[in-house]
């Protein structure tokens, strides 16, 4: 017999996802619910920051307050529901005590994105903008400041005006030779 599986929101207390996270597995694992609820995630995504010219590799909440529980729909009932909404800071399973599964395109919606993060790398949490003024901090141009004439994220690269001696001179950086003026 195919177990379906159906993927469900679970309502938190914001900032405590990872740490509920772990608690409710330990929960399932306690009470032989393996066979009932199969994973828990915490939808996230990795970022990056550039802080005193160092890439910070940080994971960013992309629904700060759920996470995501892939069950069988057949057996989240009753009791299990009760048990996995009563682990403290835990809010309620979207549905109350007859939780609604997420719609499928939803459910890969939000996978796709935890599992695009996981394969493109990261992004930076704070992009770059034409026009942007930034001081350049590493390379021949070190100390100068300029404006952002064009950002490529693929490459991770941008194009920057500089003036040199009173005359404006494009420069092109990659992301790591920059900060942004404050």
């Amino acid at each position: 017999m195919g177990q379906e599986k159906k993927w469900y929101s679970l309502r938190v207390i914001s900032g405590k996802e990872k740490a509920i996270k772990e608690r409710l597995e330990l929960e399932v694992k306690r009470s032989g619910w393996e066979d009932i609820v199969f994973q828990i995630l915490v939808p996230s995504e990795k970022v990056y920051k550039i802080r005193n010219g160092k890439k910070v590799v940080m994971e960013r909440n992309i629904l700060p307050g759920y996470l995501l529980v892939e069950a069988d729909p057949e057996k989240l009932v009753g009791e299990i529901v009760q048990s996995l909404a009563n682990v403290p800071n835990v809010i309620h399973f979207l549905g109350k005590n007859a939780p609604i599964p997420m719609q499928p395109a939803e459910a890969n919606r939000m996978l796709g994105k935890v599992d695009e993060s996981l394969d493109e790398g990261e992004s930076l949490i704070e992009p770059f903008l034409v026009g942007e003024t930034v001081k350049i901090i590493d390379g021949p141009f070190n100390e100068f400041v300029g404006d952002i004439k064009e950002v490529n994220e693929e490459k991770k690269k941008l194009k920057v005006i500089v003036k040199i001696f009173g005359r404006g001179t494009e420069v092109e950086l990659n992301f790591m030779q920059i900060e942004k003026q404050s």
